[in-house]
């Protein structure tokens, strides 16, 4: 085998078995991905969940964290185009690892509907939670919310049992703002300043009506 050969094989052979595990996942979309971050919210802040009149500062908790659920639910559905987001393996240890902390909070949201949705709270509470996981749904976005979920969903794992909605009050603004379609953050993108053709202005093109005069049709626009 000819010795450029040689150097070649072993070239390759050390880039494949000595590669950071990490590059294939920091590879896996090429991109760099934007900055959602955004500050601590406690649930009842425009445009970071639904509104939840009267609720008490425990059942605003526990609305957070169940949006953040929802949200991490939805992009293990969305996002299994990219195995390295691990969105699905996440949810799923999310839901044993965290599991009473969860189900208090569901607790406290139907609590929240018993008290103030009257006879019919059933089903407010089966709407809200229909317009909960419908607010997570995005295609143009969807880059950019499957970064943040796995980010979050990756953080959630890491927090210890009955403080998993410190990392909602934390977090949910971002997941939220993920949701808004961006591109790539490695460039700057800024809107092209439109220059549109004038015609001559000289008052000698120009009648008393405002009409361009014949022998100006010509002229080249500025």
């Amino acid at each position: 085998m000819p010795l450029r050969h040689v150097l070649l094989a072993a070239v390759t052979a050390a880039v494949t078995f000595t590669a950071p595990a990490s590059s294939a996942a920091a590879s896996y979309l090429f991109w760099v991905p934007p900055n959602f971050s955004g500050s601590a919210v406690r649930g009842d802040e425009p445009g970071i969940a639904l509104p939840m009149p009267g609720a008490t500062d425990a059942e605003l908790r526990s609305h957070l964290l169940w949006n953040m659920r929802a949200g991490l639910n939805v992009a293990a559905l969305q996002c299994q185009f990219s195995p390295a987001l691990a969105t699905v393996k996440n949810y799923n240890v999310l839901l044993s690892q965290h599991n009473a902390e969860l189900a208090d909070a569901y607790k406290s949201v139907s609590g929240y509907f018993k008290r103030t949705g009257g006879k019919k709270w059933q089903t407010a509470l089966d709407q809200y939670t229909t317009r909960t996981y419908n607010g997570f749904s995005t295609l143009h976005a969807q880059l950019g919310f499957c970064e943040a979920a796995g980010s979050i969903g990756r953080a959630a794992l890491e927090q210890p049992r009955g403080k998993l909605f410190e990392v909602a009050q934390g977090r949910m603004r971002e997941f939220r703002n993920s949701l808004v379609p961006v591109g790539d953050g490695l460039f700057v993108r800024r809107p092209a300043p439109a220059h549109l053709p004038l015609p001559t202005l000289a008052e000698e093109c120009w009648d008393k009506k405002g009409v361009m005069k014949k022998k100006c049709w010509s002229l080249p626009l500025s």
